[in-house]
């Protein structure tokens, strides 16, 4: 026989259940107050951060070798400004971990203080900024995540396994990536939007929205949004890293920024008015080399305030495969600046005009760059966005 403590615990337990298995019902693991939090100091020790409370960065703060820093769904995250030394970021330094994961009901935002947002406003599935535009940029830094991922870089002796990340002072050890480990493993970041960083450190040095130097193919990165960074919207040095679904919106320089030769693949994405590039691929800098790919892709390429300069860009040694991209929204003066490079591959890339030839470098015709108006991105899995709840993905 069941007494009465067992029936109400059985049916407290029933009703959990079913609010927690419903996916319309955001559900908050800590509802209360949104209270503030500023963070002054490095993170020593594993540490969480709950959705209740809005975590101010107060610096660059640095979660350090050996340590995890969980962020639990619907937390907001805001960085002081400041610039140079004192811009404000997030650092994951190479051993430490960044579990970040978020869900579409519930993304994790990092911005600045000066925007508005709230936890309270994520829980309507309201994911808009309040008060400050899309294209507001450099009031903070942004989310630096390094590890011992394989890199290709060298110096007057020669190759080198490791080098300082930019936007972190040479003074600042934390700021290391690069090493022997391709499978290493710094975290996991899912439904995080990122917006308004990019702060300048100094002339022409500025903070990306999302840096990955070394990064191992341990470590997931997938539903990121990017909005509105003065620098690149994500750039990636080295390693193995996989990054799955990724919107990058407004950046103030390069949409997608890849370095040192990063053996990865970006698979599904949507890129929307950059200033600079929308991919600037660069080559090795040492003797190592590895290709990457990058397919399933929407390209925005300008808008009424915005346009890009390259559509692709690549150096004459870039390796990289192109595959299954639609460019939009092209300008005169926009080009494929190269199509001679012997590892750099294209595979049905679409580009919405008439005469292809008038943005390839040189007029040339090249069998897997051709004229149409097919869309090549999954935008289904990118509506939990800013940019899609704002219809600026197309």
């Amino acid at each position: 026989m069941k007494t009465f403590f067992q029936i109400s615990a059985f049916a407290s337990l029933a009703a959990f259940a079913l609010t927690s298995c419903d996916p319309a019902t955001p559900v908050d693991p800590n509802p209360g107050d949104n209270t503030n939090k500023i963070i002054t100091e490095n993170i020593t020790v594993n540490e969480t951060w709950y959705s209740d409370t809005t975590y101010q960065l107060g610096g660059r703060i640095t979660v350090t070798a050996g340590a995890t820093l969980t962020i639990q769904p619907g937390t907001v995250i805001k960085g002081e400004a400041g610039t140079g030394a004192n811009a404000t970021a997030l650092l994951i330094a190479r051993g430490a971990k960044l579990m970040a994961v978020g869900t579409a009901s519930m993304p994790i935002i990092f911005t600045t203080v000066a925007d508005e947002i709230s936890h309270e406003q994520l829980m309507t599935g309201d994911f808009k900024g309040p008060n400050l535009d899309p294209n507001v940029s450099g009031l903070w830094g942004g989310v630096i995540i390094l590890g011992n991922g394989i890199i290709s870089a060298s110096n007057s002796a020669g190759d080198v396994s490791e080098v300082q990340i930019e936007g972190i002072p040479t003074s600042d050890a934390n700021g290391l990536y690069g090493g022997s480990d391709n499978t290493d493993n710094s975290g996991h970041l899912s439904y995080v939007s990122i917006r308004h960083g990019g702060t300048n450190i100094g002339a022409g040095n500025e903070i990306n929205g999302l840096s990955l130097g070394g990064i191992g193919s341990g470590t997931t990165i997938e539903n990121i949004e990017i909005v509105s960074n003065q620098d690149d919207g994500v750039e990636v040095w080295g390693g193995m890293i996989n990054i799955t679904n990724l919107v990058s919106w407004n950046a103030g320089d390069d949409a997608f920024d890849t370095d040192q030769a990063w053996g990865g693949t970006l698979d599904n994405f949507v890129i929307i008015t950059p200033l600079d590039h929308c991919f600037e691929l660069d080559g090795p800098e040492g003797s190592y080399t590895a290709s990457h790919t990058i397919k399933n892709g929407n390209v925005q390429a300008s808008s009424d305030d915005h346009t890009s300069h390259d559509l692709i860009n690549t150096d004459a040694n870039t390796p990289v495969s192109l595959e299954h991209i639609y460019i939009t929204d092209i300008k005169p003066g926009q080009i494929i600046n190269r199509v001679d490079a012997p590892a750099v591959f294209f595979t049905d890339i679409v580009l919405n005009v008439d005469t292809v030839q008038n943005f390839i470098k040189g007029g040339v015709t090249v069998p897997g760059i051709t004229a149409g108006t097919t869309p090549k991105a999954n935008t289904s899995v990118f509506s939990w966005t800013w940019a899609a709840q704002s219809g600026a993905i197309k």
